[in-house]
């Protein structure tokens, strides 16, 4: 059984709500998959840059928890394209 940090267990747990908050909006559940998914190539030890995706991914979850919304933004730098 593999043990995960409290870090890693944070993030997980923001992945199943973005999934949950995602089911009701049509398209979203790719992107949420794809977002993650690219940042999980991130190495474990930097930590500053996973809590920085992790503060700003609990932020578009606020938002896309908000019934207005209907589209989301990217994780990406300013400087990339999506």
């Amino acid at each position: 059984m593999v043990r995960h940090s409290k870090l890693q267990k944070q993030v997980l747990a923001l992945y199943r709500q973005f999934l949950r908050a995602g089911q009701d909006k049509p398209g979203f559940i790719p992107r949420i998959r794809d977002e993650f998914k690219q940042h999980a190539q991130i190495k474990k030890t930097d930590v500053m840059h996973i809590e920085y995706l992790y503060r700003r991914g609990q932020r578009q979850l606020e938002q896309l928890k908000d019934v207005n919304t209907k589209q989301l933004g990217s994780f990406s730098k300013s400087g990339e394209k999506s």
